[in-house]
């Protein structure tokens, strides 16, 4: 494989089932694995994707919920309008309130970009539906002093990606080769409707079965339950001791079980 130039940010801003815990173990298994071109099919704010050290010669991003392509094609080409833009939002639950009952198809791209980036980086826990004002309990999580650096570095992450919005099955299909590596994030078992984008307890057992045809290899990440042990008995498994957090600084949440999976030789993680 060609040697891959050194990369990194950090997200944009917190979205739920995001994996700041789980990070260093998934892009160190995902170097392992031979791979031109890298693609998510569930990109969320790209908790795996920009804390990669390293890009591969091809890269994809997806998600189904549009708010998500927009603010990343938004970041991808128009930086400069964005961050002007921000720098007149203010943090205040009235604000917030406001934005979250705006529609956003009656918006230009620059202000949905805005309106969803805003609403993510207050929002308690990531949360994209039934968002609730999160008040500070350290520091403030608009501050456009701190936010516009990085996204800047997000911009720069960006450069030559490729940003689609499309059901995760139209991703795989699309564009399996076998010099590709897909890393998935779907949503966990269980919390299917925490997420702005269709999918169902169904589409568990239909992405196990479009996994099991690909050409390309797969790392997917989800929570260790019985029943996700038996939809995707067919690959490999390795279980994962992490934490899962609220994303709001508040303290540290018990331990969880994650598994991670793959039609690869997986090795040892830790």
């Amino acid at each position: 494989m060609k040697k891959e130039k050194s990369v990194s940010a950090l997200p944009p801003a917190p979205y739920i089932g995001g994996k700041r815990n789980l990070a260093s173990v998934l892009t160190r298994l995902i170097s392992r694995i031979e791979h031109r071109v890298y693609i998510e099919p569930f990109v969320g704010m790209g908790g795996v994707f920009f804390r990669r050290k390293t890009a591969a010669q091809v890269e994809v991003i997806n998600d189904y919920n549009g708010e998500v392509a927009n603010l990343f094609r938004v970041l991808q080409r128009h930086l400069i309008p964005l961050t002007d833009m921000l720098r007149w939002q203010i943090t205040s639950r009235a604000h917030f309130d406001r934005l979250k009952v705006t529609d956003p198809v009656a918006l230009t791209d620059l202000e949905r970009a805005v309106r969803f980036l805003y609403l993510q980086r207050i929002a308690y826990a990531g949360q994209v539906r039934g968002q609730h004002f999160s008040p500070a309990t350290r520091s403030s999580r608009f501050d456009v002093r701190k936010l516009v650096p990085m996204l800047e570095d997000v911009h720069q992450r960006l450069a030559g990606v490729t940003i689609e919005c499309r059901p995760y099955s139209d991703i795989l299909t699309r564009y399996d080769r076998p010099d590709v590596l897909f890393y998935l994030d779907p949503p966990y078992f269980g919390t299917e409707d925490y997420y702005d984008a269709p999918f169902t307890p169904d589409d568990f057992g239909r992405l196990a079965d479009l996994l099991a045809h690909l050409k390309g290899a797969f790392v997917l990440s989800i929570n260790d339950q019985p029943e996700v042990r038996d939809i995707f008995r067919a690959f490999e498994a390795v279980p994962v001791v992490t934490r899962w957090s609220s994303g709001t600084g508040s303290g540290k949440l018990p331990l969880r079980g994650e598994l991670v999976i793959s039609n690869r030789a997986l090795t040892d993680p830790v």
